[in-house]
């Protein structure tokens, strides 16, 4: 199976149409179907299903999509890296980042390093701790961020030089916003929108068994979704501070919970991984921040 093929397999999933799938890769319709016609034969399974004027994919040509696309994507990566291995000042970095304005510290590194490195690129991929480790593991990505204490067997890390603050984000006219900080008391029968990494992992800590008490409207993954559900008066967002815009003028404001809740960050990358040049630089500038962050903080 070759990589070609599965780029010729994934235009015609993307497009459901052979002729604009052609003309895309500038390959003949012939060309096309024959490659496809030969992928179904190796695999012993029918990728799709014909219709009139379009094509979908089965159960198996599903499957092979999602194989594709990361087979894809590592193939694209490989190349990119050997490319860049004896570039000093260029290549691309791919970052997987959990939501969160301590990214502002890598945003700096990052800055930094393009002064002396102006080739180089970079890609962001954002998610949850699932979907970020997941394709670090895969080898999709040079590093990844975590709200989550990374395993120690499988991952090196460096902890970010600032946590995290949970808080409450309502409508500025609501009864809550009187108060400089909220309780668990004062979320009772409340709907409130909340992540599932959050609901599950980090407001047990701040309220133990009486999460159990609380009421979940519903989850995002985004922060701002949340936010426009909290501005129609559908509930309260249980989120972390700095992700959803509270200034005035708004609409909206963020009080802390009452006990403090804070979550750790951690920049993680695979142990025994060998980086790109542009990678390893990346590196070492996200540890200077990080070294000179106190300092930094401590002047503001």
């Amino acid at each position: 199976m070759e990589i070609r093929t599965l780029r010729y397999f994934l235009a015609i999933a993307r497009e459901e149409n052979m002729t604009r799938a052609a003309e895309l890769l500038h390959v003949t319709q012939p060309t096309l179907s024959k490659a496809l016609r030969a992928l179904e034969e190796e695999l012993g399974k029918k990728l799709f299903i014909r219709h009139s004027f379009s094509i979908s994919l089965t159960e198996e040509g599903q499957l092979l999509r999602d194989r594709a696309e990361d087979l894809v994507s590592m193939a694209d990566k490989i190349e990119k890296e050997f490319l860049s291995l004896d570039e000093l000042t260029a290549g691309e970095l791919f970052l997987g980042l959990a939501e969160s304005c301590q990214i502002c510290w890598l945003a700096r590194a990052v800055r930094a390093l393009k002064s002396v490195c102006p080739g180089l690129n970079y890609h962001i991929t954002s998610g949850d701790t699932e979907q970020v480790t997941e394709k670090l593991d895969k080898g999709l990505l040079d590093f990844a961020v975590l709200c989550d204490t990374p395993d120690a067997r499988k991952y090196a890390y460096l902890p970010f030089p600032e946590p995290d603050i949970w808080g409450l984000v309502l409508p500025e006219g609501a009864p809550l916003a009187e108060k400089e900080a909220v309780t668990v008391d004062d979320l009772l029968g409340l709907p409130l929108f909340a992540s599932e990494q959050g609901w599950k992992n980090d407001l047990p800590r701040w309220c133990g068994e009486r999460v159990n008490e609380l009421r979940l409207e519903g989850s995002f993954r985004l922060a701002y979704n949340a936010s426009v559900f909290v501005k129609e008066g559908l509930g309260c967002q249980l989120t972390l501070a700095g992700l959803v815009n509270t200034a005035p003028g708004s609409g909206l404001v963020f009080r802390p919970l009452s006990p403090r809740l804070e979550t750790k960050l951690f920049l993680i990358w695979n142990k025994y991984q060998a980086f790109t040049p542009i990678a390893e630089r990346f590196l070492v500038q996200v540890r200077k921040i990080f070294e000179e962050a106190p300092a930094l903080n401590a002047e503001n």
